[in-house]
């Protein structure tokens, strides 16, 4: 019973009050930062309704949670980010909903672009580009190239985007290439099919965040989540602030993470590898 009472208590989120910068929240190991995190932004529509206002108006205060997240992820040196912002599913939504999201999506990332720049951030789209609509392919183009010489943190978007499509596309392709005769079907390997996913030059997440109390991963990089911690918190996004993200990080550095082996594997791996200099 006590090692149950330990087990939750160190599960449970730990409160950050208001934080300037990241890098000086003492519970931090900034040794330890996931390289990649993953973030499913849910609860704008909620959000919004608890307030009497309409969905749209969520959406619009969670472009301040996400300029939020993107400077705090560059000031803790995460390598990559990735957001998912419009899944293919969203098209089901009320048309005027999903005319105002395409709208604020143009505007967004044109107005963030100097932001962007000014934080070292180079932004990839990754989903089916194609099914947006032509102003949106033409701003998010811009935005790729205006930041491809940038060289800090990856902001990956996730725009009509779903996994299940990502895993049929990649099989589509490699069964193109069986067929032309460029691989034989023993070549297909773990490598060879993630080389073939929209993500191919990134690594997988290591911490998975997803906001207003759902627990679920709707359709996201179900590949790439594999191995990765996941998060859920009761927050809805527009609120969603650094001393959240420090939430889910510490909460991700006392995780213990095994990869199939045991807990004594990895302690063993520790100690040899702090013995060798």
């Amino acid at each position: 019973m006590k090692l149950l009472r330990l087990f939750l208590y160190l599960r449970r989120p730990q409160r950050i009050g208001f934080i300037e910068k990241m890098t000086e929240v003492p519970q931090l190991d900034l040794n330890n930062i996931p390289k990649h995190i993953a973030v499913i932004m849910d609860g704008n529509g909620r959000w919004a309704k608890e307030r009497g206002q309409d969905r749209v108006y969520g959406h619009h205060e969670g472009v301040v949670s996400v300029r939020e997240l993107v400077k705090a992820c560059a000031e803790l040196k995460v390598g990559y980010l990735t957001l998912y912002a419009f899944s293919t599913e969203n098209w089901n939504r009320p048309q005027h909903e999903v005319n105002a999201l395409m709208e604020l999506l143009v505007n967004t990332i044109r107005r963030e672009i100097d932001e962007l720049n000014s934080n070292n951030v180079v932004l990839s789209i990754i989903g089916d580009i194609n099914s947006l609509p032509e102003n949106c392919i033409k701003e998010m183009r811009e935005a790729e190239a205006l930041t491809a010489k940038n060289s800090g943190l990856h902001l990956i978007m996730a725009l009509s985007y779903s996994s299940r499509w990502e895993i049929i596309e990649a099989t589509k392709k490699i069964a193109s290439q069986v067929k032309a005769g460029q691989i034989a079907v023993t070549d297909i390997d773990e490598k060879l099919f993630e080389q073939n996913l929209s993500t191919a030059h990134i690594p997988h997440p290591e911490l998975m965040i997803r906001t207003s109390g759902e627990h679920r991963i709707s359709n996201f990089l179900l590949y790439q989540l594999a191995y990765a911690e996941l998060y859920f918190t009761n927050v809805h996004w527009p609120d969603f602030r650094k001393e959240h993200l420090a939430e889910a990080i510490i909460n991700y550095q006392q995780r213990e993470r095994r990869f199939g082996k045991t807990s004594e594997q990895i302690q063993t791996n520790s100690t040899d590898h702090a013995g060798i200099s």
